[in-house]
């Protein structure tokens, strides 16, 4: 038997922990949402999940030192908070999860840190290399990072499962398709590309991020369009992508329902810029893979929404990706949606980062 581990993970608005046991049974699950990011209410909290051996936090940003899961002590968690000017929105969301569950479980419970950017370390120069002045490079940490790491990590060994592969030399293409969402082309394992950079902003089209655009347009926007940075940065976060095309909150489930009704033309169009980018994307991962073996379809929209799948699949026939349709409109957990005789398969992931926070708290402390 293993460890017994809670993970834990602190979104935007929300904590999500799950007690696993020893074989990642899951014994005990609580969510709060909204949670405010305070310990108020977790006071019991182990008296309702069990008394875990260990405790896994997902942190979403490492920077260019914390590159493994690593045990969390004071100066761990100083370094993590020094962090949050390159992941203003999530880091302290992070750190509020760490100091809550601290102030509610006893002080000698092991803790480690996660980190969504350590899966994307492995990127060679040319991938996490932005072509700016060298002095700029010196001075600061100017590289991309990637997100979803633990998404991807435990999608990609998974999606292998799935269809009886081991990892070695196996070329994956893993969708992380949320609110968030990121690519990511591994190749035996080990990421080499992803279309995450600096922040998590750039990249796909998201609920209501941008993903990426022409930096000189945002330029134009502070210096002739008379925006504040503020204004700007709210805009690219919080207003654009699908809710910035769309009219909508950006949930995928309300642009596809808004399709049939009065704005209709304006959720075609932004589930058209959507598939685009994805599909432009999953081309350019497959190119730093120098190849494609598999492609993996995780997250609310890649598990839930057989028609983006179908859309993206269809306009990437020319890498050798084809879907039986009716094993696709079926399926939203582990399954395989190949057609049959198909080189390149095409696997659906139930996103499970808490077993990927567990596996790698075991690793530390084995």
């Amino acid at each position: 038997m293993g460890l017994a581990v809670l993970t834990v993970n602190a979104g935007s608005s929300t904590l999500k922990l799950r007690l696993l046991g020893g074989d990642d049974q899951v014994l005990a699950e609580q969510t709060m949402d909204p949670w405010d990011g305070t310990a108020a209410g977790l006071g019991a909290l182990e008296g309702r999940l069990g008394a875990p051996d260990a405790v896994g936090h997902r942190v979403v940003h490492g920077g260019v030192d914390l590159v493994a899961p690593t045990l969390l002590d004071d100066e761990v968690l100083a370094r993590i908070e020094g962090l949050t000017p390159l992941a203003p929105l999530h880091q302290p969301r992070s750190l509020a999860g760490i100091r809550a569950v601290r102030a509610a479980l006893p002080q000698d419970v092991t803790t480690v840190a996660c980190f969504d950017t350590a899966f994307h370390a492995t990127l060679p120069p040319a991938a996490a290399t932005y072509a700016l002045p060298a002095n700029w490079r010196r001075r600061w940490p100017l590289r991309r990072f990637g997100f979803h790491g633990l998404s991807h990590q435990y999608a990609c060994r998974r999606a292998a499962e799935l269809i009886g592969r081991g990892l070695n030399g196996l070329r994956v293409v893993t969708c992380h398709l949320g609110a968030g969402a990121s690519l990511c082309a591994s190749v035996g394992g080990r990421s080499v590309d992803t279309t995450m950079g600096f922040t998590p902003l750039e990249g796909l089209v998201m609920a209501t991020r941008s993903g990426s655009v022409d930096p000189g347009l945002v330029l134009w926007l502070v210096a002739e369009g008379g925006l504040e940075v503020e204004e700007v940065a709210d805009g690219l976060e919080r207003s654009s992508g699908l809710a910035g095309l769309s009219g909508t909150s950006g949930d995928m489930r309300e642009v596809m329902a808004a399709l049939d009704g009065r704005g209709g033309t304006a959720a075609r169009l932004s589930l058209d810029v959507y598939v685009h980018r994805l599909v432009q994307q999953v081309a350019a991962m497959a190119a730093a893979a120098s190849g494609l073996d598999l492609l993996v379809f995780t997250g609310g929209v890649g598990e839930h929404q057989p028609a983006i799948r179908a859309a993206a699949a269809d306009r990437l026939a020319f890498l050798g990706v084809a879907i039986d349709a009716a094993r696709n409109d079926v399926t939203t957990a582990d399954g395989d949606i190949s057609a049959d005789g198909t080189i390149v398969r095409t696997v659906v992931v139930t996103a499970r980062e808490d077993l990927e926070i567990a596996r790698q708290v075991r690793d530390v402390l084995r």
